[in-house]
């Protein structure tokens, strides 16, 4: 298994240290993972459609905006 170092702030990290009984490389791992898989989902549907990232990048912004919304 390769090792990898990330940079945080320092307030993030305080509050790492304080929560002993997390395993904050199994959780890293897991986001990377599921960073991974959401960016090949999205790359098997751009391949299979006429929408362009920027189409979605716009949809998802609109989306947001009209959540916040209902939320605010």
């Amino acid at each position: 298994m390769t090792n990898m170092t990330l940079s945080i702030p320092e307030s993030l990290f305080e509050k790492m240290k304080a929560m002993k009984e997390m395993r904050w490389s199994e959780i890293a791992r897991q986001a990377f993972e599921s960073k991974i898989k959401e960016a090949d989902f999205e790359e098997s549907l751009l391949k299979k459609s006429k929408i362009t990232a920027k189409d979605i990048e716009e949809i998802s912004s609109k989306i947001k905006r009209e959540i916040a919304k209902d939320l605010g």
